[in-house]
C-alpha cells in the first residue's frame, strides 16, 4: 500500500508519536490521580487524628459507665464542635449504622461502602464526582479503651484539588501536543529533505537506464545525499565519455574495415590486371606461334612491362609487410649527402620525363636513422614528383636545419590536389586521380614513405595550391658529439 519511502516515514512517525502521546497522557493522568489520592489520604488522616483527640478528651472529661450510651447522647454536641473545627460536614452513627446526628442529613442519610467498612472496624473513604464537584465520604469507628462506641463520618469537598489537577493535566497535554507537533513537523520536513532528492535520483537513474545521458542533477547540499548526487553526475559524465569513446572506436573500426576491404580490393585488382594482360598476350603468341613478328614483339613488350609492374607491386607489398626497422640498427647518417646521391641517381629518369631535378642539400645534417630507409623515402618522393609533374619543369629537393629538425622539402609543378584528396593521400592504394597517374602506379609509395618518417620520429605533411605540390618532412637533428 505504501510503496514510497516518504509515505512509510510519514505513517511511521505518525504512529510512533500517537502511541507515545497516548502513553504519556495515561501516565500523567495516572500520576495525577495517584497524587490526588495521596493528598486526600493525608488530609483524611489528619482529620481523623484531630477528631480522635477531641473525642478522647470529651470522654475523659465526661466519663460514663457506658461509653456507647455516652457517644449516643453526646453525638450532636461533638458533631457541631468538630464541624466548627474541621470545616466539614459530619455524621454520627451508632454501631448498628443508625444515623444519630448529621449536619447535612441529605449527605449522610444514605449509606455507602465507606460506612459498611467502618461498621466492620475499618477506616475507609469513597470519592464521588457529580456536577463538576468532587466530594469524599470518610468513615471510621470510634474506639475508646479498646471498645468501639460509634461511627464518625465526614463529608469533605475536594473540588478545588481536582480542578487544579485537571488544569495541570490540560497544561501538560497542551505542551505535549505542541512538542509532539513540532517534532512531527520536523520529522516530516526531514523525511522530505531526504526523500525528495532520492525521488530525483530515481527519476535520473531511470532516464539514464533509458539511454538519456544528458540528465543533470544539481543539489546545493554538502551532506551524504549531495555527495551521492555529485558522484552520480560524475558517473554520468564518465558513462558519456565512455560511450563517446566506444562510438568513436566503433566508427574507427568501421573505417578500418572499409580501408581493409578497399586495400584487398585494390590489391586484387592490381594483381589481376597485369596477370590478365600477360596471360592474354601469352595465349595469342602461342596460338600464332611467332608467325606475326609485329604481334610477337608487341606481345612480348606488354608481357615484360606487366611483369615489371607486377614485380614492383609485389616488392612494395613486401615492403609494407616488413616490421619497422630495429632502432638498434640506426646510426648517425648525413641526410644531406644521402639526398644529393638520390637526386643524382633519379636525374636520368627525370630527363626521360623531360624534367630536371635541382638539389639543395647542406652538409652535416645528421639524423639518427637508417641510410637505406632514408634513401627509399627520397626515391619514393622524387619518383612521384617525376611522374605527376608537368613536363619541362624543375623538381626542387632541399634539406635545411630548422629549429632542431632537419627539414626536407620536395616541390614540383603539377595539377593541384584538392584538400579532400590531400588528407587521404598517404592511405594504401589511394589515388587522387587514377586517370592521370598512369600505368604502373599502385598508390603505395606515399604510405611507405609515411611509415619510414614515423620510424625516424619525424612528421610529414603535404600542401598543394596554384599548381604546385610541396612535401615537408621534419626529422630530429642529431650531432655526432651527442651520440658519442
Amino acid at each position: 500500500m505504501f510503496r514510497t519511502i516518504g509515505a512509510k516515514l510519514f505513517i511511521g512517525f505518525f504512529l510512533i508519536f500517537l502511541v507515545f502521546f497516548l502513553i504519556l497522557n495515561q501516565m500523567v493522568a495516572k500520576n495525577i490521580e495517584s497524587g490526588n489520592r495521596k493528598i486526600i489520604t493525608d488530609s483524611l488522616v489528619g482529620l481523623k487524628n484531630n477528631s480522635n483527640a477531641y473525642v478522647r478528651q470529651s470522654f475523659m472529661i465526661h466519663h460514663f459507665a457506658n461509653d456507647e450510651l455516652y457517644f449516643g447522647q453526646m453525638a450532636e454536641e461533638m458533631a457541631k464542635d468538630l464541624q466548627h473545627d474541621v470545616s466539614s460536614s459530619i455524621g454520627m452513627y451508632d454501631l448498628t449504622g443508625e444515623l444519630l446526628f448529621a449536619s447535612d442529613p441529605k449527605i449522610f442519610w444514605a449509606g455507602g461502602d465507606d460506612l459498611n467498612q467502618a461498621l466492620q472496624g475499618k477506616t475507609a473513604y469513597s470519592i464521588s464526582y457529580e456536577n463538576g464537584t468532587a466530594s469524599v465520604l470518610f468513615s471510621y469507628p470510634v474506639i475508646v479503651d479498646g471498645s468501639k462506641v460509634g461511627i464518625i463520618r465526614f463529608a469533605k469537598d475536594f473540588t478545588l484539588l481536582y480542578e487544579q489537577s485537571t488544569q495541570i493535566q490540560r497544561t501538560i497535554f497542551t505542551i505535549a501536543m505542541a512538542v509532539f507537533a513540532a517534532a512531527f513537523l520536523f520529522s516530516y520536513l526531514l523525511s522530505r529533505h531526504i526523500t525528495v532528492p532520492l525521488v530525483k535520483l530515481t527519476k535520473a537513474s531511470t532516464e539514464v537506464m533509458n539511454g538519456n545521458l544528458d540528465t543533470r542533477l544539481t543539489f546545493r547540499r554538502k551532506d551524504e545525499i549531495g555527495k551521492l548526487a555529485a558522484n552520480f553526475s560524475r558517473m554520468i559524465e564518465k558513462l558519456r565519455d565512455q560511450f563517446a569513446k566506444i562510438e568513436k572506436d566503433r566508427d574507427r573500426l568501421e573505417a578500418l574495415n572499409l580501408v581493409r576491404k578497399q586495400f584487398f580490393d585494390n590489391v586484387t585488382h592490381e594483381l589481376k590486371t597485369p596477370l590478365t594482360t600477360i596471360m592474354g598476350y601469352a595465349t595469342i603468341i602461342r596460338e600464332n606461334e611467332a608467325q606475326d613478328p609485329v604481334l610477337f614483339d608487341k606481345g612480348m613488350k606488354h608481357i615484360i612491362d606487366e611483369s615489371n609492374r607486377l614485380h614492383e607491386l609485389v616488392l612494395k607489398l613486401l615492403e609494407m609487410s616488413k616490421e619497422s626497422a630495429d632502432p638498434d640498427s640506426f646510426a648517425l647518417v648525413d641526410s644531406g649527402l644521402v639526398l644529393r646521391d638520390v637526386c643524382e641517381t633519379m636525374m636520368i629518369k627525370a630527363q626521360r620525363y623531360k624534367k630536371t631535378i635541382r638539389c639543395e642539400g647542406e652538409e652535416g645534417l645528421f639524423v639518427h636513422g637508417h641510410a637505406d630507409k632514408l634513401r627509399q623515402l627520397f626515391i619514393n618522393l622524387l619518383d612521384n614528383a617525376i611522374k605527376y609533374g608537368y613536363a619541362h619543369t624543375d623538381i626542387v629537393a632541399s634539406a635545411r636545419l630548422t629549429s632542431g629538425y632537419v627539414r626536407f622539402t620536395f616541390s614540383n609543378q603539377g595539377p593541384t590536389i584538392s584538400p579532400e584528396h590531400l588528407s587521404r593521400i598517404v592511405e594504401p592504394f589511394y589515388q587522387a586521380d587514377p586517370v592521370s597517374h598512369g600505368v604502373g602506379s599502385v598508390g603505395l609509395g606515399l604510405s611507405i614513405s609515411k611509415g619510414i618518417v614515423e620510424e625516424h620520429q619525424g612528421s610529414i605533411r603535404f600542401t598543394s595550391e596554384l599548381e604546385q605540390t610541396n612535401v615537408y618532412i621534419d626529422i630530429p637533428y642529431r650531432t655526432e658529439r651527442v651520440l658519442e
